[in-house]
């Protein structure tokens, strides 16, 4: 179990983080859930999950839920 760092990990599991400052964050999430779990996979999943989300500001909702998250309907 070797940790991750901004420049390695990201580039190999995911294209979102495309900003130093995303990597940083996938890099910091995936390392502090191997650290607790030890469970690889699962790292990269949650920090893939954390670099996912939509900014709270945009105006998304979800079509095929009708569930319009920002209001929370």
């Amino acid at each position: 179990m070797t940790p991750w760092t901004p420049e390695d990990g990201p580039a190999r599991h995911t294209r979102k983080a495309n900003t130093p400052k995303k990597r940083r964050q996938w890099a910091d999430v995936a390392n502090g859930v191997l650290a607790k779990t030890g469970n690889e996979g699962r790292a990269v999943r949650e920090a893939n999950a954390v670099i996912g989300r939509k900014r709270k500001g945009s105006k998304i909702t979800t079509k095929t839920s009708g569930y319009n998250w920002r209001d929370g309907r």
